[in-house]
């Protein structure tokens, strides 16, 4: 059991868990996931942190398809610019290993931006906090349970 599953338990949300053998070799995360998964990875969105220039820790959940624009996270953040955060403390920050990051049951509660493409979605696929673990769940849900904002955080 992850922090991500023990939270998504405790408020009763409706998710589903799915499970697939991680291979340490994959170059992508996310798209190991899609394939393994045998999902349309347009479904399969990637936790990313993000810092901004005050050194404020941004969560922005993008599909594995596309890749994070910074100013467009930025901007919905009302801050002046952002770049990806240093891993190291992305993990101190969430709990959570590179490549198992999720946006749920994090150890610090950090502002949280989904791209709006999840909002076109009946549900959509997020790491549950293990390598080789997918919780599926609807976009509203992962919304409220990070008090997440919807914006156009992602690129093709």
């Amino acid at each position: 059991m992850t922090p991500a599953l023990d939270l998504l338990k405790k408020v009763c949300a409706q998710h589903q868990v799915h499970s697939y053998e991680h291979d340490p070799k994959a170059p992508s995360y996310g798209l190991e996931a899609a394939e393994k998964l045998g999902l349309e990875p347009g479904r399969v969105f990637k936790t990313l942190l993000a810092s901004s220039e005050k050194g404020e820790l941004l969560v922005a959940v993008v599909p594995v398809v596309g890749s994070l624009d910074l100013k467009a996270l930025a901007h919905a953040a009302g801050v002046k610019k952002t770049e990806m955060a240093d891993p190291a403390a992305a993990q101190r920050a969430t709990g959570y290993l590179l490549g198992g990051i999720s946006p749920l049951g994090q150890k610090k509660r950090l502002r949280t931006f989904i791209d709006s493409s999840a909002q076109d979605l009946t549900t959509l696929y997020v790491s549950a906090g293990r390598r080789g673990l997918e919780v599926e769940l609807a976009p509203g849900v992962l919304a409220a349970q990070t008090q997440a904002t919807f914006a156009n955080i992602g690129r093709d």
